[in-house]
């Protein structure tokens, strides 16, 4: 009998371990992601941004990503190129967007100058940092594909789903600690300084950058460690960019890309706004206020792998992904509710949307594999990223300038500084419509994948 020959992946060690090298560097990136989130009042009071700035800062994580083009160009260059040269160039071009991002906030040469660029006027210095934020979010988005095509090329017919999870749920832990860390470590020392927090996530990415390094040496064993391919082969499996067009002639694709940008806009933009939330609405303390929406991610790490190993052994994919969206239909339109507003309710709803938050993703990413095959993968990732970054850079906007023109309610003093009060109903009747449509998307793709085949209900794991 043929001996079958044995891979570097097939060595659990050292699959877990290049999953928890690279899930480290999303940590690193998704510390920064969300660092700014909890500081919106301290921007306000300190260096007087208007929520229209802050909507207008956190939009700038599309920029580039959205109207450049830049994640299909990042997907493609992953297909052509290999996960080591396009994710250490995703994690040099994180560290860079985070020292501009780092410069603007921290220095006072920018004090009073308002710029107009193209249609859109904003302070010089909400300007500088969203585009270091947008330099930034082009890495960190470049990097997310790369580290998805990373655990597919490690964990493919093995526990695909559950690798992911764990992904996901460290990346949680960055977005989680941001959001728990950021206030208290602006006011150490007694003195307020927003810059500090994103000199830490500076700190951090570096550490990411070097982390990514060492995973560089294990995938280039594992190449050595597998059967070659003749030049044929090669030439069969290299990506066309005719191979575009295939994936968006996909109709599974596009129900997984529409459903992940409605998923998202109402998870992520929300996170923004969260702790202004849980002040204006709930009268939680600043220094707490951080802590109640710290819980999402926090609630994520263990519950997306176990979802996520749930569907690798007993499938259910696209019903996962139903249940996900109802919940966040059912949390945000609670949110909504005028007197809902005792903290221990905001502590309840956010572990439900934490919840809904694992169910969605544990499902959504593995299903992609399925419906697109392998050479193609880094680009339909990238495609589905750029469908999101749409929602991920509009909708704070939206947020942003719905609550400075219908929202405002008075004005209070905390801790020396003035600042708006805000009535936060209508934004979370608009975060209640993105999960309704999300919703019928889902419903959309468990439809699909029964005409097509694609096996969204089976499992992950071959046996």
């Amino acid at each position: 009998m043929e001996k079958i020959r044995q891979t570097l992946r097939d060595s659990a060690a050292a699959r877990w371990t290049a999953l928890a090298v690279v899930a480290f560097t999303m940590l690193c990136g998704y510390y920064l992601t969300d660092v700014v989130a909890p500081l919106k009042g301290l921007l306000e009071g300190k260096l007087g941004w208007g929520s229209s700035d802050f909507g207008f800062f956190n939009s700038a994580y599309g920029w580039f990503n959205v109207f450049l083009g830049m994640l299909i160009v990042g997907g493609i260059i992953l297909d052509k190129m290999g996960v080591r040269f396009t994710g250490l160039m995703a994690t040099i071009i994180m560290v860079c967007g985070t020292i501009i991002k780092f410069w603007a906030i921290s220095t006072h040469s920018l004090d009073g100058q308002v710029w107009k660029v193209l249609w859109f006027e904003a302070p010089a210095q909400v300007f500088i940092a969203g585009l270091g934020f947008a330099i930034f979010a082009v890495g960190v988005e470049v990097a997310g594909i790369t580290v998805s095509k990373i655990i597919y090329k490690w964990f493919k017919g093995k526990e695909l789903a559950l690798a992911m999870g764990l992904e996901m749920a460290t990346a949680r832990l960055g977005t989680g600690l941001a959001i728990a860390t950021a206030v208290p470590i602006a006011k150490a020392f007694g003195v307020v300084d927003v810059s500090r927090p994103i000199l830490l996530a500076l700190i951090l990415l570096c550490i990411g950058l070097l982390s990514f390094v060492m995973y560089m040496f294990m995938d280039k064993k594992l190449d050595a460690s597998e059967v070659q391919k003749t030049q044929a082969e090669m030439d069969e499996d290299a990506f066309k960019i005719s191979d575009i067009f295939k994936i968006i002639t996909n109709k599974g694709w596009w129900y997984i890309a529409i459903l992940c940008v409605l998923f998202y806009s109402a998870v992520f933009p929300f996170l923004k706004y969260a702790t202004d939330l849980m002040i204006n609405k709930f009268g939680v303390s600043e220094e707490l206020a951080g802590t109640i929406p710290s819980m999402l991610p926090f609630g994520t790490i263990l519950l997306t792998p176990f979802f996520g190993n749930l569907y690798d052994r007993k499938g259910k994919g696209a019903t996962i992904m139903i249940i996900g969206s109802l919940l966040i239909i059912a949390v945000h339109a609670l949110f909504s509710v005028p007197f809902l507003h005792h903290w221990i309710m905001a502590i309840i709803l956010i572990l439900v949307l934490g919840v809904g938050f694992s169910l969605v993703p544990s499902a959504m990413w593995p299903s992609v594999p399925k419906i697109i095959p392998e050479k193609q993968l880094g680009t339909a990732y990238a495609l589905i990223f750029w469908v999101q970054n749409w929602g991920l850079m509009g909708v704070p906007a939206l947020i942003g300038w719905v609550l400075e023109k219908y929202c405002i309610t008075g004005q209070v003093v905390r801790d020396g500084l003035t600042v708006n009060t805000y009535n936060y109903t209508l934004p979370m009747l608009i975060f209640t419509g993105f999960g309704v449509l999300a919703l019928i998307f889902a419903f959309l793709l468990k439809i699909e994948d029964k005409k097509k085949g694609y096996g969204l209900q089976l499992p992950n794991i071959v046996k």
